[in-house]
Parts: structure tokens; C-alpha cells; sequence
């Protein structure tokens, strides 16, 4: 990957007035393949209080 290039996934977390929202592009790619458009990048952990946002090599 040469410096001018760009890799990038989408997770949003925005936090306002103690209430969070949290969410993914469900897409994954390998270079300008896209290998799978549903993934679930946003999990809910420990009964729904842990919000867990997953992206890159995982």
C-alpha cells in the first residue's frame, strides 16, 4: 500500500446526553473486491450494556 492510498471501514459511535448510537456499513472488502455486504461490524456484548465495533483484519 503506497502512502497516497486510502483504507478506511465505517463504524459510528455518537454519544449524546448519556444515550449512545452505534452503527456499520456491514461491507467487506479485499482490495476493490467486496468479499461479503452483510457483515455485522456492531455487536452488543454482557447483555446488551457493551457496545463492540469491529473493523480492519479482525
Amino acid at each position: 500500500m503506497s502512502l497516497l492510498e486510502v483504507r478506511a471501514t465505517t463504524v459510528l459511535a455518537v454519544r449524546r446526553d448519556g444515550r449512545v448510537a452505534m452503527g456499520g456499513d456491514g461491507q467487506v472488502t479485499m482490495g476493490d473486491t467486496v468479499v461479503k455486504s452483510k457483515a455485522r461490524k456492531v455487536r452488543a456484548l454482557k447483555d446488551g450494556s457493551i457496545l463492540a465495533g469491529f473493523a480492519g483484519a479482525v
